[in-house]
This record gives structure tokens, C-alpha cells and sequence, in this order.
């Protein structure tokens, strides 16, 4: 973890509701595709974790949904201003384990950090695909950013006003050798269900510190308790014990 001022090089809007904002600063600490930053934001008490998208060793870009006060404000901030921001905060993924044939699924705002996870991938030579779930046509982003880095995108609509018509777990193609997925728990829960090989899953949890001091954000696994911020967000599905 380390601990740094960024400064806003852009803040567009996306969608309706999802902003991708541009960030110059030291992102060494940001080692893996899947990690988070925890962004001070003035007037907040607690920092706002919101997962890495893209990285580099001076930039680190972030996709975040408005769904409150303190996105809403980050929503609102400019070119120039700066952030107060921890980096290389959580366990992200483990490109290693995916075969030739990776499959990577997100839902939502769960999309981002799997863009990161598709650069390292490509550059190792793998042959990706992508599926994007969204509700509708209009919550579509970073389809073409996906196709830009030459992997194989599909995209799932639920109400079916673009691609295939349902979750991404009616998109599943035939062939993958491991699953890399993000998004909210009914979807992973799902893809947990249907997929034939073993993968890793983001998972989604409020927290407190971030860091793995205040234990707020703990779940159950195979091997006891594991803190979401610290020991995750990602998991192994073969260690996932879920409540229901």
C-alpha cells in the first residue's frame, strides 16, 4: 500500500450514471489487475474504494458509478484538482491460472478492473473473450476498449435491446479454459453455478479501513474468515462458501 497525491488529468461521463476518470500520480504500488485505490474525497469521513481499471507506473484510470454523495462529488471534479489516494490495496487477480482460453465476465461496474486483467492477458498471448452484462443498451461501456486490445467481446443485455438477450451466463461459449469474472452477487453466484472450470471472483463488500485493520468486511471461505479488502476482493472459486 502506498499512499500519494494524484491530480485529475480528465472526468467524462460514460453512461447516464458511470464517469471514467484519468489520474496522474505514483501507481507502482498497483501490481495486479483487480487491486483497488481508496480515494479521500474533502467533507468524508471514510475513503471511497473504487477498483483500478488501467495502470501504469504514472497514471491509474478509474470507472466508477454515481450512487452517492461522495461519487456524486467525484463526479463533479475537474482537470487540475488533486486526491489524496492509497494504491495497491486488496488481492487482485492471478493471470497465471488461466489457460490459453480465458473467459472474463463482468457485470456492470464490474466490468473495469477486467480491463486491466485482458491488457496482461493479450500480451501473454492468450486468446480472450470478454462478455459484458448490462440491463440495457443505454449502460453499455468500454465495449469498443475491450475490441480495441483485440479480444473477443460479447455482450448481454437483460431486457435484450443489444447482443444476446440475458445475463452473461447465457453467453457462456463452449470453449474457455478458466473464468475471471466481477460483478454484483447474484451474477457471481450464478457464474459460480454454471461454469465447468475453476476461476476467480471479485467480490463486493462495503468497507471501513481498506486495509485490513477494522475487519468490517469479512466473509466466510473454506478456510475460515477472509477479509474482503485485504485477502480480496478476489477469491478462488474452490475457497467461495456462500451464505444461501
Amino acid at each position: 500500500m502506498k499512499q500519494g497525491i494524484f491530480t485529475v488529468t480528465g472526468n467524462r461521463p460514460l453512461t447516464a450514471n458511470v464517469y471514467e476518470m484519468q489520474l496522474t500520480g505514483d501507481a507502482s504500488a498497483v501490481t495486479r489487475p483487480g487491486q483497488f485505490i481508496n480515494i479521500q474525497l474533502p467533507g468524508a469521513y471514510l475513503r471511497r474504494p473504487i477498483s483500478v481499471c488501467d495502470a501504469s507506473q504514472g497514471n491509474v484510470t478509474i470507472v466508477y458509478k454515481v450512487v452517492g454523495r461522495g461519487t456524486d462529488a467525484l463526479s463533479r471534479m475537474k482537470t487540475g484538482e488533486k486526491l489524496d489516494i492509497l494504491t495497491g490495496l486488496g488481492n487482485g487477480y492471478d493471470a497465471s491460472e488461466s489457460g490459453d482460453h480465458p473467459l472474463l465476465l463482468g457485470g456492470g461496474v464490474g466490468v473495469p478492473p477486467l480491463y486491466l486483467l485482458a491488457k496482461r492477458l493479450m500480451a501473454q498471448g492468450k486468446d480472450v473473450t470478454v462478455i459484458l452484462g448490462f440491463n440495457t443498451k443505454d449502460e453499455i461501456f468500454y465495449e469498443q476498449e475491450f475490441k480495441a486490445l483485440g479480444a473477443n467481446v460479447t455482450i448481454a443485455t437483460a431486457d435484450g435491446s443489444a447482443g444476446v438477450k440475458g445475463f452473461v451466463t447465457d453467453a457462456l461459449p463452449e470453449r474457455y479454459s478458466y473464468v475471471y469474472t466481477c460483478g454484483p452477487l447474484p451474477m457471481l453466484k450464478a457464474v459460480y453455478r454454471k461454469i465447468t472450470t475453476g476461476g476467480q471472483f471479485s467480490l463486493e463488500e462495503r468497507m471501513g479501513c481498506g486495509f485490513g485493520a477494522c475487519m468490517g468486511c469479512s466473509c466466510k471461505t473454506t478456510a475460515g474468515y477472509k477479509r474482503i479488502c485485504k485477502d480480496g476482493p478476489v477469491l478462488r472459486k474452490e475457497e467461495i462458501l456462500w451464505d444461501d
